[in-house]
């Protein structure tokens, strides 16, 4: 069942014309929960969206359109942070927040774009630093909203949550980046692999190699020219003792970026399991 599953990942995110973002994030969840109904989830998704339109008229202006998505959204369903377990993956999991109604940014934000996209309301994913927002053009200007609270941020409470990543990372004086750099629209493939790394994140804190197998296998699906995501299945792979998959995935890493600054680590990690193999 599986490899079904990511073939049916594969052909989701093959191309990036007609990307369906909503689809492929609800599928991320199948490594977790193999028995996951995405068309169920989506027919839900769509029932929230029909009862949002019968408010909403061809006069309906998007500004207007806004108010009601913020009201319908965050007031009415009550979507909104996990605060007493921020880190927990079923908020990353469409499929639960819709059960929950908890999540963090980028997940809140997928779900607020889908619905926004079926009211005729173009909302776009940012992938600012450390914090997932949401940007909607108007004929009144380009807003920055909070997914966590559906807040319209000003510039200077942007950049007040920018300055301290520009501190950690050095871009200060003559090195220092321009608020604008930070607020470009990402595409659906830039926030798809950002909402499937904090599942990465969380799921290699804990150490839980089973599931951080299950996010690697689609990252590697999701960006094939990243040859640290395949290094990285190849650690995992290593992790739960898949030598042959784990070495051939070192392999091609250091085929591929020769010069790269921990190929000497990954020729100690090869050389450990090959003296394994030999072993058994």
């Amino acid at each position: 069942m599986p490899t079904q599953q990511l073939d049916y990942f594969t052909s989701l995110v093959a191309e990036d014309d007609h990307f369906p973002l909503t689809e492929a994030a609800i599928a991320v969840a199948q490594h977790a929960y193999p028995s996951l109904d995405v068309q169920g989830v989506l027919d839900r998704i769509d029932q929230l969206s029909n009862k949002l339109k019968e408010r909403i008229t061809p006069d309906t202006s998007p500004m207007q359109r806004l108010q009601m998505l913020r009201h319908f959204f965050y007031t009415e369903l009550g979507f909104g942070p996990n605060q007493n377990d921020f880190y927990d993956p079923d908020n990353s999991y469409l499929h639960q927040m819709l059960e929950n109604r908890r999540g963090i940014p980028i997940s809140l934000a997928i779900l607020m774009m889908e619905l926004g996209q079926q009211i005729n309301l173009p909302i776009r994913g940012v992938s600012f630093p450390n914090h997932f927002m949401m940007r909607i053009s108007l004929q009144q200007g380009e807003i920055i909203m909070d997914p966590l609270t559906g807040e319209s941020l000003s510039k200077n409470q942007l950049q007040e949550m920018l300055d301290p990543y520009l501190d950690a990372k050095g871009y200060r004086g003559e090195l220092s980046l321009p608020l604008n750099i930070f607020l470009r629209a990402s595409s659906p493939r830039e926030i798809l692999s950002r909402f499937m790394r904090n599942l990465k994140m969380i799921y290699s804190e804990h150490e839980r190699w089973d599931r951080l197998l299950g996010v690697q296998e689609r990252l590697v699906i999701l960006l094939p020219n990243s040859f640290e995501e395949i290094r990285d299945r190849g650690l995992i792979f290593a992790q739960l003792e898949y030598v042959r998959p784990a070495i051939a995935d070192m392999l091609q890493y250091l085929k591929e970026v020769p010069g790269a600054e921990d190929a000497a680590e990954i020729r100690e990690h090869i050389a450990t399991l090959e003296s394994q193999t030999k072993l058994h």
